[in-house]
């Protein structure tokens, strides 16, 4: 069965039309909730959004789609994408589900769906869900006396801080650094800065002032060039810009030069084997990372794995084959010894914790290796898959 609906990363579009309508909303949680809608227990769904002002629309779209099936709804207003992950498994919820378009403007939005372990759903889950879109809807729907019902969870940011702090190394304080953190006007504009506050750091904010429409506009970690202004201008030793779900960074170190997702992985990686934390004797990229990132894992003695682009591919690699660290250059970073997808926020914590141990500034300790000249294009290209020709095979 082809998908219709479905990409990489859930559903997404423009809003108010196909497939981000009110209607396809509160279909899509008619049909993920009754795939989910199993055992005798009373079932649950976790729903959080970013800070686009199609969430107001959207959100009840799907509380109504769920709520029809049966299935009670538990909101968390503007969280993380990484956040609705943890909750959806910490509530003991059936799914999760998260209304954003990650880094794309505030016209855009989408629908990001997590099953009761925290990660995203698989292809053939996905795919299920979809073929029953196709069908008859009404024979979903649950008796009046089952209706399911929709609660507000006060606490949910508190929640996430307290769980992005004990990622931290308890004996380890930010005291005395001074840290910039974009946070694209998006999900992480409340809970990131407090995490570092909370830690010690002296925080410098930015991109914490939502009006609906300027999400990802100008900031966060498409447009790093404020907080790699700010770094410099505030004498800071770091800068963080995450993007409008706050699952994927950049850095900049105290000089307010970038520091990609390659140079985070050879970080963490080449940090946590040191330590004896790292499993699978290295990490899994994508084949969009740089050839040098390899070669200096490689004398490490550590070994790269790659995948097709997609965190959503990197995880289900990683998941396999025990690895606990892998990501993406665009800033994907996923730890799987503290979450189920990418985290920004606390793939800085790492980052910082390094920086905290060593006592190294952040142009030391987060470049490890010079990037071989590399050049990526976008191609549309209408024939068969190009690796399936006799002439690639050779």
């Amino acid at each position: 069965m082809s998908r219709k609906l479905f990409g990489t990363d859930g559903i997404r579009g423009t809003t108010n039309s196909f497939p981000m309508t009110p209607e396809i909303a509160m279909c899509v949680g008619m049909a993920a909730g009754r795939y989910f809608v199993r055992g005798n227990h009373r079932h649950r769904v976790v729903i959080g959004k970013d800070t686009r002002l199609s969430g107001y629309m959207l959100e009840p779209a799907l509380t109504a789609g769920f709520t029809a099936v049966g299935m009670d709804v538990v909101l968390v207003g503007p969280m993380p994408t990484p956040a609705v992950a943890m909750l959806t498994k910490s509530l003991r919820a059936d799914l999760g589900v998260m209304l954003s378009a990650s880094h794309n403007p505030y016209q855009d939005n989408g629908i990001k769906l997590f099953g009761p372990d925290g990660y995203k759903l698989s292809d053939e889950v996905e795919l299920e869900i979809e073929a029953r879109l196709n069908g008859d809807m009404d024979k979903y729907l649950a008796k009046p006396a089952d209706l399911g019902r929709a609660r507000r969870l006060e606490d949910a940011k508190g929640r996430y801080i307290e769980f992005a702090k004990s990622t931290f190394p308890p004996n380890l304080r930010l005291d005395g650094l001074k840290v910039v953190i974009d946070c694209a006007n998006g999900a992480a504009y409340q809970v990131a800065p407090t995490v570092l506050w909370e830690l010690g750091a002296d925080v410098v904010v930015l991109g914490n002032k939502p009006d609906g429409f300027n999400i990802n506009d100008g900031c966060g970690s498409t447009a790093p060039e404020a907080m790699c202004a700010a770094v410099v201008s505030h004498g800071a030793d770091l800068g963080i810009a995450l993007d409008g779900d706050a699952d994927r960074l950049m850095l900049a170190d105290e000089q307010g030069q970038l520091v990609d997702g390659d140079q985070l992985m050879a970080l963490i990686g080449t940090s946590w084997a040191a330590s004896r934390r790292l499993r699978g004797d290295g990490v899994v990229a994508t084949v969009m990372s740089n050839l040098a990132f390899e070669r200096y894992l490689q004398a490490c003695g550590l070994k790269v794995v790659r995948t097709q682009v997609g965190d959503r591919y990197v995880v289900e690699h990683m998941r396999r084959h025990g690895f606990n660290v892998g990501g993406e250059q665009s800033g994907h970073i996923i730890m799987n010894d503290f979450t189920t997808t990418g985290d920004g926020l606390i793939a800085a914590l790492q980052v910082l914790a390094v920086i905290v141990g060593s006592g190294k500034p952040a142009s030391q300790s987060c470049r490890l290796f010079t990037p071989f000249p590399q050049l990526m294009k976008n191609a549309r290209y209408g024939a068969p898959d190009p690796l399936a020709l006799p002439d690639v095979k050779k």
